[in-house]
């Protein structure tokens, strides 16, 4: 069984196929943290020490035992009040102004399959995927009990942590601070990787050495951001992407969140993810119950690499629902860098007529079609076909696009309004503003209030109309800008608004889903402002980001791999030069790229020459036949391209007797050395056959010593292996 209790030492073990977690309810009551690392056997509560610490404060139940303190020992869920002075899972406030509690150990109960969320996304299982360990923690006297969650998926290597937080006294409390989980570390010398970033750059790996102190990333935003991403990666000083110990947080949400890691006096190290506390304060009034998001955590001994594909494995089968689920999508052309707004229905079709004579699966129609949109200043808000600019109704386009063969995709950004629009004028109190004072504007749009069920409703009515009248397959759902203005005309608690926003959102999302079982929705926010599995419960897909450059899309799409599968990053080939860097790189190197994500193109056919179309005909063709693959395979990061003069990457079959490899040389100068490529993920003594140029290898020379880079003249040249075991041929 992958839960276990010991009721002679009151000790909890989890165990999934290559990992156990510990944790002991120890003799006055307080859960306290024992072991996470390699699969073990026993109790390992042994690691814990009691003596004198100064100035470390003791609970006063204990009596005169000064050796017992909080303040150092390592424990499941710490709170604010109990004499640690670390960084807190839990701070609440009582309506009386009394800060703190101390929650003890009272029950506990495993249950078959995985627990689910009220409202909020969570990873799911079979029943006989998964297994729940439910603990519950109260403090009497403060009113509050906290239900600590832990949800063991034994394949995956990934235990998952949520908290519900109920007020069981007589008067509400408030909560400033709740994470979902804690991870204690009594021993180990740490590295921390964060992926910090901005606007059309995002998620870049950042490692740092953690010291003597706490180090926080997080968002402010009411987004998961740019800026960082909610995942965390502790590292072994010595770990590599295959060997070394890590332990990874990914948080299941996509609106404001804190990470953290805290080096202390002793030496322990502790690890939380959660809420926001900027503009927090949510108020759980007696009998009511709070429910904190879900946190993917995972350990590895075996590197990086493997940490990636537990996280990956997990959005793939356990976050990612519904028809798209590990299933190649259509290769699309977008509207927006073809003509941007400046578009009619004769144009919108004639992109359609040439997507098809390429090979394309999809037009979509992005921004610009509704309203009186021809600039981002108006109409948000405003979710009917203009009809003069289309030449018709939405759903004669829409007819029109799937005579020709093709799917239908369109535009949205329902969380957004313009103060020139009719849905403004007719309702200013559903935008998140505060009363008496000018909003904080963003692309000259406003955030519509999602907390609010009339809100959500008259936007949903007016996109479920268009989605129906143009039977749209795809919806392309935006989010352009960040919150400021807390403030929501139909709440009594302001702390509630960004949290209760997020549950609107969720729920317009499922409402969707439920609706239209078979449509694809990307998420998208300025890109990749929102990439976090809360999204990915609800889309298959995001756009990984607002910049199509293949170059950088080479760092940005490496940084997302660590928490996330590869088919989740919406990628397109865009024109050159890019538009956003000015940057010339071939077709075939913008392919290689893109085709490493979901594949579609962002540009204008009829400014391609007839050498290009053959070309693009060719590149649908190979990314047509290897999608299949590429999405049941394991994803590899050979090198670093924030380091290395050659990006490479590529996709390993689980049985190891098929890979497809990538290489973009992204550094040129004059007598260069030779760039080798190794291929380690393929298995020793056989011989593979690269179907690129018909030649059979050693796998041991590719493993060991790897195959040379073309040298080629010119910048940012490519190149692809793909690999077939010969099964005639095994070294002895």
């Amino acid at each position: 069984m992958p839960i276990l209790f010991d009721d002679k030492t009151r000790t909890f073990t989890l165990h999934t196929a290559k990992t156990t977690y510990q944790m002991t309810a120890d003799e006055h009551d307080r859960l306290l943290h024992l072991y996470y690392g390699p699969s073990m056997n026993g109790n390992a509560e042994c690691v814990l020490t009691h003596f004198d610490r100064g100035f470390s404060g003791n609970p006063g139940d204990i009596g005169e035992k000064r050796g017992y303190s909080l303040d150092v020992l390592p424990q499941e869920y710490p709170v604010s009040g109990s004499g640690d002075y670390r960084s807190p899972a839990l701070v609440i406030r009582s309506a009386s102004g009394i800060y703190g509690c101390d929650l003890k150990y009272r029950e506990y109960e495993i249950l078959p399959g995985k627990y689910s969320l009220p409202g909020l996304p969570a990873v799911y299982a079979a029943e006989e995927e998964a297994q729940t360990l439910k603990i519950v923690l109260r403090d009497e006297n403060a009113g509050v009990e906290a239900v600590l969650y832990y949800g063991v998926l034994v394949q995956e290597d990934v235990i998952t942590r949520a908290a519900q937080i109920r007020c069981i006294g007589g008067e509400k409390i408030i909560l400033l601070k709740a994470a979902a989980a804690n991870l204690d570390m009594i021993t180990g010398n740490f590295d921390l990787i964060t992926f910090n970033g901005r606007h059309e750059m995002e998620r870049k790996p950042e490692r740092q050495h953690v010291e003597h102190k706490e180090y926080r990333v997080g968002s402010r935003r009411g987004s998961s951001s740019h800026q960082y991403n909610p995942l965390m990666i502790l590292t072994g000083r010595k770990t590599t992407e295959t060997s070394g110990i890590c332990y990874a947080m990914e948080f299941v949400y996509s609106g404001g969140f804190q990470g953290s890691v805290e080096k202390d006096q002793f030496n322990l190290t502790r690890m939380q993810m959660g809420l926001a506390e900027t503009c927090f304060s949510y108020p759980v009034n007696p009998g009511e119950t709070f429910t904190v998001p879900e946190v993917i955590m995972t350990c590895s001994d075996e590197g990086l690499r493997t940490l990636s594909w537990n996280l990956q494995n997990t959005i793939r089968d356990h976050v990612i629902r519904g028809t798209w689920k590990r299933r190649v999508c259509p290769v699309l052309l977008n509207s927006w860098e073809a003509c941007f707004m400046d578009f009619d229905g004769r144009k919108i079709r004639e992109l359609a007529d040439e997507a098809k004579s390429l090979g394309m699966d999809m037009l979509v129609l992005d921004d610009g079609w509704f309203g009186t949109r021809d600039d981002d200043n108006q109409a948000l808000g405003d979710w009917y076909a203009n009809e003069t600019k289309l030449g018709g109704s939405i759903r004669s386009l829409g007819q029109d696009i799937h005579d020709k063969g093709l799917l239908f995709g369109i535009w949205v950004e329902p969380e957004m309004v313009n103060e020139n629009s009719q849905l403004y004028r007719n309702h200013p109190d559903w935008a998140l503003r505060i009363p008496g004072r000018e909003p904080v504007r963003a692309r000259n749009q406003l955030v519509l209030d999602f907390s609010r069920e009339e809100v959500r409703d008259a936007v949903y009515a007016q996109i479920s109309k268009v989605l129906e009248e143009s039977r749209a397959d795809y919806l392309k759902w935006d989010y352009n800008r960040n919150i400021v203005d807390i403030y929501s005309a139909g709440e009594t608690d302001q702390g509630r608004v960004l949290y209760d926003n997020m549950l609107g959102v969720y729920a317009f999302l499922e409402r969707l889903r439920q609706d239209f079982p078979n449509l694809l929705i990307e998420g998208c926010s300025g890109g990749g402002g929102r990439f976090d599995a809360g999204m990915l419960y609800y889309c298959p897909q995001i756009w990984c980001s607002d910049n199509s450059d293949a170059i950088d899309r080479l760092r940005i799409q490496y940084g997302t791999s660590f928490g996330y599968p590869a088919e989740t990053m919406g990628a397109h080939v865009s024109a050159v030069p890019n538009g956003g860097t000015g940057r010339m790189t071939s077709l075939q190197t913008r392919a290689y790229v893109a085709m490493s994500g979901t594949f579609g193109y962002e540009l204008d056919p009829s400014k391609l020459t007839e050498i290009e179309k053959t070309e693009i005909r060719k590149e649908i063709a190979e990314r047509n036949e290897l999608a299949a693959f590429m999405i049941q395979a394991d994803y590899v990061r050979l090198t670093d391209p924030f380091r290395d003069p050659v990006t490479a990457w590529g996709f390993v079959s689980k049985d190891r007797r098929e890979g497809v490899f990538f290489a973009v040389a992204t550094e040129i100068h004059g007598n260069m050395p030779v760039n080798y490529i190794r291929f380690e993920e393929l298995m020793k003594n056989r011989q593979y056959v690269n179907e690129e140029d018909g030649k059979t290898y050693s796998s041991e020379v590719l493993r060991t010593i790897g195959l040379p880079l073309p040298r080629e003249r010119g910048e940012y040249h490519s190149c692809r292996w793909h690999f077939v075991l010969d099964e005639k041929e095994v070294l002895s």
